[in-house]
């Protein structure tokens, strides 16, 4: 039994529209945030938090990061009408069917849908071509070489996910970040991991972004309760996405195959025997990666295997950051 499980032992699931709570206040939450309320206290209280946001910065604009993941839709498809538009960042290491399921359903929604694309690719990272920008190794020194353990997330993140968000601010305020903020909506929650549990937010503000967590108070039962109330879970041939109805909410199949959204596979946190789940569903993006390993090792590469830590890389590292949020750095 994890350490999770043995702190939120339920006695049974619950009924629809009963109360859920959070077993302790998490740390940043202020008081009465964490309290016991129903989905639909819930739902109200995630509004206020969007509220707050808007009335507290001069917001321009409000953006909805859409990963295709489980928590990401749910929040996206309770927002979607109090949004400017939704941001992907194809970060080109992803299944393709998570970036296409993200682009359908922001067509089904009819909201604007910016798809970000990082500077460097995933592929030249590994083969160590991309080098440092500035510091006493610009130009000289390649920046990361070989598949990433935990040690590498932040370089992945960092290239393949931060630069891309940090470009979109730049192109909505310029240099007006003092006077014009913009918002993006992520959907981290206290009750998903321990990590998440200490370091969440509902409103945090860093420099022209305010980072919103607008569903952090959102127990895992709130998540399965809205599901049941608005997926289609009729026995029918259902349609693309599950988007049977008006207002469903949508299901990424990739999350029903792998469990995870998968927009970003830089291999950073796998666990044993991912890539052979990855190759069994979606043989052409393994093959890639797999064709990525050989090239890495043919470069004398020691880092040549994706999903498992690179050689001399110690057993104590850091856990994996609270995404979408994870610590930023610039």
């Amino acid at each position: 039994m994890t350490s999770r499980s043995k702190h939120r032992q339920p006695v049974g699931d619950m009924f629809p529209g009963m109360p859920d709570l959070l077993t302790k206040q998490p740390p940043k939450a202020t008081d009465g945030e964490h309290v016991a309320r129903t989905l639909d206290e819930a739902i109200a209280r995630t509004f206020e938090i969007l509220g707050e946001a808007l009335a507290t910065y001069p917001i321009v604009g409000s953006y909805g990061l859409f990963s295709g993941g489980n928590d990401s839709v749910v929040l996206m498809h309770l927002m979607r009408e109090r949004m400017d538009a939704l941001l992907h960042v194809n970060t080109g290491t992803g299944i393709p069917e998570t970036t296409q399921h993200v682009r359908d359903v922001a067509a089904a929604w009819n909201v604007d849908l910016h798809e970000l694309h990082p500077q460097n690719s995933y592929q030249d990272l590994v083969l160590g071509k991309v080098l440092a920008g500035r510091g006493p190794n610009a130009g000289k020194r390649a920046v990361w070489q070989g598949f990433p353990g935990p040690v590498g997330h932040k370089v992945m993140y960092r290239h393949l996910k931060d630069e891309p968000l940090m470009a979109f601010r730049r192109s909505v305020v310029g240099d007006q970040g003092r006077t014009r903020k913009i918002v993006y909506l992520g959907g981290m929650r206290w009750a998903e991991t321990d990590r998440r549990f200490r370091n969440a937010e509902a409103i945090d503000q860093d420099g022209a972004i305010v980072w919103v967590s607008a569903i952090v108070h959102w127990t895992d039962v709130h998540m399965r309760e809205y599901r049941a109330r608005y997926r289609c879970q009729q026995d029918h041939e259902h349609a693309q996405h599950r988007l049977c109805f008006d207002g469903a909410l949508p299901l990424n199949e990739v999350t029903e195959h792998l469990h995870m959204s998968g927009e970003c596979l830089c291999g950073a946190f796998a666990k044993p025997g991912e890539l052979d789940e990855i190759e069994f569903f979606y043989p052409e993006v393994a093959g890639a990666l797999r064709d990525l390993e050989r090239q890495a090792e043919r470069a004398g590469i020691p880092a040549c295997r994706w999903g498992q830590k690179p050689p001399g890389e110690a057993d104590s590292v850091p856990a994996r950051p609270a995404s979408p949020f994870p610590a930023r750095t610039t």
